[in-house]
């Protein structure tokens, strides 16, 4: 870091008390894209597309920082505490942004649904450091594909669809608890 802070230009001592490791400047990266993500513009649109603007507005801010970013993406295999440490605050921004997004994330289907935002976000990053150019369309695409996916395993609940966490007997033959427990 002072190696960092000189090349900056930068006092070394105000760099080791804003940023006393490196993981602090990418979890500060991680909350402004979070911020630039989740800024309500007062649109609203369905549960995917609203997903689809806020990953992209996540990729938007990578996109600005987009050579450290995949230094840092090339470098997780080799620093397991990292890649610990990032993908526990990539899932708490998932959290973030599916709620965001009007996706129920509380309960145990929540958590589930959580984890299909994170994976879809994980797999459109793939596709990402791979895309070099200016509009992203490759990363649209892919991320496209992932929500397309995850529409069909029902992550976003249409009226004709059961959501995740209904119960499996809605026909009232089963015996339902008022906790939604089949007896």
């Amino acid at each position: 870091m002072p190696a960092i802070a000189r090349n900056a230009d930068l006092d070394i001592g105000e760099v080791r008390t804003r940023y006393p490791f490196k993981t602090s400047i990418l979890l500060l990266l991680g909350r402004l894209a979070d911020r630039a993500a989740l800024v309500d513009d007062g649109s609203l649109s369905t549960p995917r597309e609203t997903l689809f603007d806020l990953l992209m507005r996540r990729f938007d801010v990578f996109q600005q920082y987009r050579e450290g970013v995949l230094t840092v993406l090339r470098s997780l295999p080799f620093d397991p505490p990292l890649a610990v440490i990032l993908g526990l605050a990539t899932m708490d921004s998932m959290n973030w942004i599916a709620a965001a997004a009007g996706i129920e994330t509380s309960g145990l289907q929540g958590a589930l649904r959580i984890q299909g935002v994170t994976a879809i976000w994980t797999y459109t990053l793939r596709a990402w450091e791979k895309d070099e150019s200016e509009d992203l369309g490759t990363t649209m695409a892919v991320l496209e594909q992932g929500l397309d996916r995850a529409e069909r395993m029902g992550l976003f609940p249409t009226t004709s669809q059961p959501a995740l966490d209904s119960p499996a007997d809605s026909s009232g033959t089963g015996g339902e608890t008022d906790a939604g427990f089949v007896e």
